[in-house]
Formats: C-alpha cells, structure tokens, sequence
C-alpha cells in the first residue's frame, strides 16, 4: 500500500512564507511520487477548533487523515517565540497516543534566529505528549530566506533548500524502515 504523508499548517494566514518552504516539499513530493496531502488548519470551522468539538464532521475528517498519515510534518510561523495558536487548538485535539509510529517533522518559520530554539522547547515537548516518538530533526527558515516572486511562489535561500532536502531524506528512510518492521507493539493491559 503507498505511504502517505500530511502536511498541517498552522498558519493563520495563506499567503504566509511558511507556505515558500511548504510548497518546496510538496513539489519534491510529487516528483518522488509520494503521497501528500496538506491540511489547512485556518480552514476548520473556527468554533469548533476553539470549543474542541469532536463531534463536527471537518475535525473527524482531519483527525481522521492525521491518523491515516504514515508521517506527518507540522508547520507553523513563530509567534512569540512558539508555534502558532492555530496550531495548538489542532494539536489539542488530537488523541494522546495519535502520533505513536509515525516519522513526525516540524517546520517552523519565524522573523529571526533568536526564536530557533522554538522547535525544541515549544513544538517537540507537544508532539512527544501525543507519543510521537520518531520526531526529526526539523526545519527552521528565517522568513528573510523566502522571497515572495512577483508572478506567485516562493524562491526559498539554498540553506532552507538543503534543510528541506536533507529532512525528505530522513523522512524517506523513516517510511522505508516503517515499511520494514512488524505491527506496533502490542497494548499492555494492566
């Protein structure tokens, strides 16, 4: 069966420069012939993200694909010096082991170097309460090394470019090894 990967954005905004670095690794995506999908979160009905309604049928359909995704990237622009609120209403409903198995890669894209630590201290401590436990390394952009081009798209630094390459690459051998091992470990029952 193919694997497929999902892409959330936390971004508030759609025409944010995360999407300079989301749109790169969609590209790649398509042309290694990997599944993709991308999940707007801003694009969930507001009130029920904020109430944590389960029961709406976008939210079931969403934690539905993040449970399908045999790997999950999540990005986010950096708000005072964490990932987005948008982000977090989404993580918040997520179950507790919803991330277990899965190669998970944060993406984070914030106005200066200083907010870098953002992935370690704000993002990761999150995705491994949710027993993500094969979190890679991460990918940090500095909005200054995504140019918006005139004409649409993004022309992302070479720096962002080789950070991006080398994270598919972890995220390719982390399916390839998934593919390769048995079944999870079976629930203990206490």
């Amino acid at each position: 069966m193919p694997q497929k990967l999902l892409i959330v954005s936390g971004s508030p905004n759609l025409t944010s420069r995360l999407y300079g670095p989301v749109q790169y690794l969609e590209g790649r995506l398509d042309e290694e012939g990997l599944q993709h999908e991308l999940l707007h979160i801003a694009e969930l009905p507001h009130t029920d993200l904020i109430t944590a309604n389960f029961a709406g049928e976008e939210i079931k359909e969403a934690l539905r694909k993040v449970e399908q995704a045999d790997a999950v990237v999540f990005a986010s622009p950096v708000y005072k010096a964490s990932y987005s609120g948008v982000l977090k209403t989404f993580l918040d409903l997520i179950p507790q082991e919803g991330l277990r198995d899965k190669p998970v890669l944060p993406l984070l894209v914030g106005g200066t170097i200083a907010h870098l630590l953002a992935i370690d201290y704000a993002l990761k401590p999150v995705l491994n309460a949710l027993s993500a436990r094969n979190i890679l390394g991460g990918v940090y952009a500095v909005d200054r090394e995504i140019e918006r081009r005139p004409e649409g798209g993004y022309t992302l630094s070479e720096e962002i470019v080789s950070r991006l390459e080398r994270s598919l690459a972890e995220i390719r051998i982390e399916l390839k090894r998934r593919e390769n091992e048995p079944a999870s470990l079976p629930e203990l029952h206490v």
